[in-house]
């Protein structure tokens, strides 16, 4: 693969979902290309990429994307997300909502479900609170092939050891040879689509909550502001937005403030005249404003 190949290929990416591909990661490109390369018949990874750069070839389009995202994901990841949740951010919209008993959760780069089934298992614990409630979740990935993993909600023993509490795999799970199916109470709530956080997603509706988490980080920060900037307009005033640890709202858009505490926990703030920062010197740069939702990235 050429220089100017790589560069073809690093634009496609970007365009496509958001995802950086700088020279450090030249190494991760060649590695992930190459079966798609070989399934294609395509002798090597430039010829694959002069294809792709024809234009035309969707299923080349989704496969090379696919290949290039890393959907990393574990039940109740880094556990603080789904304590503060619980303690804080749950009671609040219990209370809030108690004339209307309807919530919303939107799990952004679901990946294979972990997240959005750990949702789904943490309020089904807490049914004696949202007895008669309307509760839903909404999940979403770019990747079809993760997206219609999730949907069997079918795990392997590997799988449901990380994370996930011996208790509630008895409890919500049922062996099927040596892998593990959730049960379909809990299938069933979740609401599972292919969706590009780099396109426009209003039509989701509003949100109580959504987890976003380890996905802005392989944006640049135009893409990052525009992002967060979208998401405040599907979140509820009072709802709050979960990001990665290395994540942050700050310095990128005014419309969260950070909660203090571990969870990555971020709060609407009240409606501003204030413009994203980095979004308004974009704009001030007269840079086309970017469209966009996204799935995972490489670790």
């Amino acid at each position: 693969m050429t220089p100017i190949q790589f560069a073809s290929l690093a634009r496609f990416l970007k365009e496509r979902s958001g995802l950086v591909l700088g020279e450090d990661k030249r190494y991760l490109a060649e590695a992930r290309l190459g079966p798609v390369a070989r399934s294609r018949g395509v002798a090597s990874l430039g010829a694959l990429v002069d294809l792709l750069a024809r234009g035309g070839d969707l299923d080349l389009a989704q496969a090379v994307t696919e290949a290039m995202t890393t959907n990393e994901t574990y039940f109740f990841r880094d556990g603080a997300p789904f304590q503060r949740l619980t303690e804080e951010v749950l009671p609040k919209l219990i209370a809030a909502r108690a004339a209307e008993k309807r919530l919303r959760f939107w799990s952004a780069a679901c990946s294979s479900g972990q997240e959005a089934y750990s949702l789904a298992m943490l309020l089904a614990e807490r049914s004696h609170l949202l007895k008669d409630w309307r509760v839903e979740i909404v999940a979403t990935d770019l990747s079809s092939d993760v997206v219609n993993r999730a949907k069997e909600g079918l795990f392997s023993q590997f799988e449901v050891q990380r994370g996930l509490p011996i208790k509630l795999l008895l409890k919500h799970f049922v062996q099927e040879g040596d892998r593990w199916r959730i049960e379909p109470a809990l299938r069933q709530q979740v609401q599972f689509r292919t969706l590009n956080l780099l396109r426009d997603f209003s039509s989701l509706g509003r949100f109580d909550v959504v987890f976003c988490r380890n996905v802005l980080i392989y944006f640049d920060d135009v893409a990052k502001a525009d992002v967060l900037e979208r998401l405040s307009r599907q979140i509820a005033p009072d709802g709050a937005l979960v990001l990665g640890a290395a994540e942050t709202t700050i310095g990128l858009t005014t419309s969260f403030q950070p909660s203090p505490g571990r969870g990555g926990v971020h709060y609407r703030v009240p409606e501003k005249t204030e413009r994203p920062v980095i979004a308004a010197a974009a704009l001030a740069a007269d840079r086309p404003p970017l469209s966009v939702v996204g799935s995972a990235g490489w670790r």
